[in-house]
């Protein structure tokens, strides 16, 4: 019996990963090579997210090609968009109609951009369509509006005040902007903003976006060009395939980043509700590379026999690039509420490049050796399944 055990755990396993993002790529390079490796993305290249604002006011190019980040792992590539996954087949059907048998699905399709308020699709312009403003904003000056006053407006917002002087920005948003910094991150920027020229409309409630500009409740803020920098949304592709998700569509994982419906699916990234410190994690790279790589360390114990250990992660900093020679460090506690204590200027800007970097290269350093990766790690907390099940029991 033993030896059929082993058998079977030393086996090679299919284990497809769709999506090259972030958390997608961390997790595939992080596995145990002895297994099939499938690699499934929409694109032939990974994209730096974190610098999309710096692609729309210039940089030449923020991507990496996935066969660079693969090369001599034996990963097998696919560029395709996923159609649809069949869970109890266990296959992963690609748009071109081709089909992939896993064993073990990770799921890293994350997040983009949220354009279903009226008007936005059609009008506006978001970070996902970086390279297409940069076009717009070269042709000539007038106003521009960015919409969202979260840590992507904010970046947006600064980087094209200080790279498109002939273009007057503005920055609209529900709420105060930078509602999650301290009263000194908030501080330093309004101060960035007044040196910039940027001018704030703050809790305004923007209800859509016209071909004049900006849709609010208290009027129309007129603009040549609308940057839409709201919330994230998820791929509808989880629920649709049956996977038990949250009300914003993510999956709903244990302390393990494993489904609560479905065993052998593992989600990371933007796709996963994954409980931090107490509450579900926030769409970014700073938790998305964890999660991923935490799942990845899962899936290698179980296929060695181990019992794998609980997720565990705590917030340190977020991080604001304002332009290229100023920027915003604002350290937060585990649960990633904002400290009093801010790094600003140029010691920020520095400290914000040197993260983006270290993005790739962390990349770099899981194709050459897995396992490098590392992060900090707080406390085990309530998990998303435990969570999912004291909001159902709650909502009886």
């Amino acid at each position: 019996m033993d030896a059929k055990k082993n058998a079977h755990r030393n086996a090679r396993k299919n284990i497809v990963v769709v999506g090259a993002g972030y958390a997608g790529l961390t997790a595939a390079l992080r596995l145990d090579r002895k297994q099939r490796i499938t690699l499934i993305s929409a694109e032939s290249h990974f994209t730096q997210r974190i610098r999309l604002h710096e692609l729309a006011a210039g940089r030449p190019e923020v991507t990496v090609p996935l066969s660079e980040l693969t090369k001599g792992t034996g990963i097998t590539t696919v560029q395709a968009r996923v159609g649809g996954i069949d869970l109890d087949a266990r296959q992963v059907r690609t748009e071109d109609g081709r089909v992939f048998p896993y064993d073990t699905l990770v799921y890293a399709l994350g997040s983009r951009t949220d354009t279903t308020a009226p008007g936005v699709a059609e009008h506006a312009y978001t970070a996902e369509t970086a390279g297409d403003l940069r076009a717009r904003l070269d042709a000539g000056g007038g106003d521009l509006v960015v919409v969202g006053g979260g840590l992507t407006g904010v970046e947006m917002a600064a980087e094209l005040a200080e790279s498109y002087p002939a273009w007057r920005v503005a920055l609209a948003t529900g709420g105060a902007v930078g509602a999650g910094l301290s009263d000194k991150g908030r501080r330093h920027l309004a101060r960035t903003f007044g040196r910039l020229g940027v001018r704030t409309h703050e809790w305004t409630r923007v209800t859509g976006v016209g071909p004049d500009g900006v849709r609010t409740d208290q009027g129309v803020i007129t603009a040549d060009v609308v940057v839409w920098a709201g919330s994230f949304t998820v791929s509808p592709l989880a629920a649709e395939s049956g996977l038990a998700v949250d009300e914003r569509g993510r999956i709903v994982v244990d302390e393990t980043l494993t489904s609560v419906s479905h065993p052998d699916v593992y989600a990371v990234g933007d796709a996963a509700a994954v409980q931090v410190q107490g509450s579900t994690n926030r769409m970014s790279c700073a938790a998305g590379m964890p999660i991923a790589a935490h799942a990845a360390d899962v899936i290698n114990a179980r296929a060695a026999g181990r019992t794998p250990e609980p997720f565990r992660f705590r917030y340190l900093l977020q991080c604001i690039s304002l332009g290229r020679r100023d920027g915003l460090v604002q350290l937060v506690n585990g649960d990633d509420s904002p400290k009093d204590r801010i790094l600003s200027g140029r010691t920020a800007a520095f400290v914000k490049e040197r993260i983006c970097r270290f993005t790739v290269a962390s990349l770099r350093w899981e194709r050459a050796r897995p396992g490098t990766y590392m992060w900090v790690k707080g406390s085990a907390r309530r998990t998303g399944a435990e969570a999912h099940r004291a909001q159902t029991s709650a909502a009886r």
